[in-house]
């Protein structure tokens, strides 16, 4: 009977034994993704979290760690990542391990919990133009509204986030009087339950929130991600379509094609690349500007210009759509013919001849008659020599000197056919012939 119960014992050990890895590997690991924010909020930026996200949701993660570092950014583009980050069904943890400032702080009120490090801030979020100025009053009261709408949605106390976008707001508990934007250091977030903690590492963070045993898949902006980001952005968008617009100029004005051109095409083609990675552009904007292309190219062999003025529309018309938001691409697009008319003016005006390199690339030189130049060969060798026309003249017409036929006119009076004359000018082009006087006509 011993026996029989020790059998039993040994048989459900060695069970236990061999089941015991298997129900291990079996076991469903859980996972996390760690997202960077990082630099400037701009339209670039969304592609690469949109893809981040898609790449959690797809692996089963159970959270998104977005580690924040920026000073801010544009406010179209923060809405749109703050649109994706409400559309996701995954626990989304914000840790502002430096700062959240402006945008910043607006896409860290949309996560489900907040976490600083000791020397991080969250704030100072006011809309702010191109030219460093606040926003006009209809811009600014549309980003407090949003501000305030986000604190709501996490479910934190609205009066912080308008203070943060408002310095009408008076908040001199935390350093932010009247005239005065609030930024929240980690102790005075974790006061106002702005943040659930303030951790010193990542992995502390890990920690707090019970992923310590978690697997940690970061994610990092591919080498294309990173050019969109750049390209994308409202500052360089100008910069490449201005370098566009004047080497098309230029490329007018050159013999053959060279640089200008090369320029301009690069310069485009960088321009679409961008904005399709970032997602801001669909194929229809490229198709747009291939016809609009072809359409310019018409215009040499077609009458009246239509094609070359429908052409360079829908060129526009491509570039704007290609931007994802309409009136700031048009400002871009005035922005860039504004510096492509200017440069041309100046390197036509002041530069000139005197730079060697540019006549190269320009075609300076003039050709006309004072220099010695004329449209076609100066054929002085026919002065004085006698021909007989083919035609009359009135007073164009045509003789023939030698088998040649030639083209000429009169002094203006009329001269018959089958009459001789004798050439008494030469002009370029303008041959002038003289009848001959019959023997004994004037005796």
């Amino acid at each position: 009977m011993h026996k029989m119960m020790g059998r039993i014992l040994l048989f459900i050990l060695l069970m236990s034994a061999i089941t015991l890895p298997f129900s291990d590997t079996s076991a469903k690991t859980t996972t996390v993704y760690k997202v960077p924010i990082q630099n400037e909020v701009e339209k670039g930026l969304y592609a690469f979290l949109q893809r981040s996200f898609a790449e959690a949701e797809e692996a089963g993660a159970e959270a998104i760690f977005l580690v924040i570092d920026t000073p801010g950014g544009f406010t179209d583009a923060a809405g749109k990542i703050a649109t994706l980050m409400d559309d996701t069904e995954l626990k989304i943890i914000a840790y502002i391990d430096n700062r959240a400032l402006s945008a910043g702080a607006f896409l860290a009120l949309h996560a489900d919990e907040i976490y600083m490090a000791p020397s991080g801030t969250m704030g100072a979020a006011q809309v702010i133009d191109s030219a460093g100025n606040a926003a006009d009053v209809k811009a600014d009261s549309a980003w407090r509204a949003a501000m305030v709408s986000a604190a709501k949605s996490s479910k934190r106390d609205p009066e912080y986030a308008l203070a943060m976008a408002d310095p009408n707001i008076d908040l001199r508990a935390y350093r932010a009087g009247v005239g005065e934007l609030l930024t929240l250091t980690a102790d005075d977030a974790l006061e106002v339950k702005y943040s659930e903690g303030t951790v010193a590492s990542f992995n502390e963070l890990l920690k707090e929130t019970g992923f310590e045993n978690a697997q940690v898949i970061s994610t990092n902006e591919t080498i294309s991600e990173s050019i969109a980001r750049l390209i994308t952005h409202p500052i360089v968008v100008p910069i490449l379509l201005s370098i566009a617009g004047l080497g098309l100029v230029l490329e007018l004005y050159s013999p053959g094609f060279g640089v200008p051109g090369t320029m301009a095409i690069a310069s485009l083609v960088l321009f679409f690349y961008g904005h399709l990675v970032a997602g801001l552009a669909g194929y229809e904007a490229l198709i747009l500007f291939v016809i609009g292309v072809g359409l310019v190219i018409a215009e040499i062999f077609l009458p009246f210009g239509i094609a070359g003025a429908v052409g360079a529309l829908a060129i526009i018309g491509s570039i704007i759509m290609a931007g994802g938001n309409p009136m700031h691409m048009a400002i871009s697009v005035l922005i860039a013919i504004a510096i492509a008319v200017t440069g041309m003016v100046i390197i036509m005006k002041f530069f000139g001849k005197k730079l060697h390199l540019l006549n190269k690339v320009v075609l300076m030189d003039s050709t006309d008659t004072e220099l010695g130049y004329v449209s076609n060969v100066n054929r002085v060798e026919l002065l004085g020599r006698e021909a007989k026309t083919s035609t009359p003249l009135r007073p164009a017409g045509t003789v023939e000197l030698d088998g040649e036929r030639i083209d000429v006119v009169s002094e203006g009076s009329y001269i018959d056919r089958g009459k001789n004359v004798t050439i008494v000018k030469v002009e370029g082009s303008r041959i002038v012939v003289r009848e001959l006087e019959k023997k004994g006509e004037n005796e």
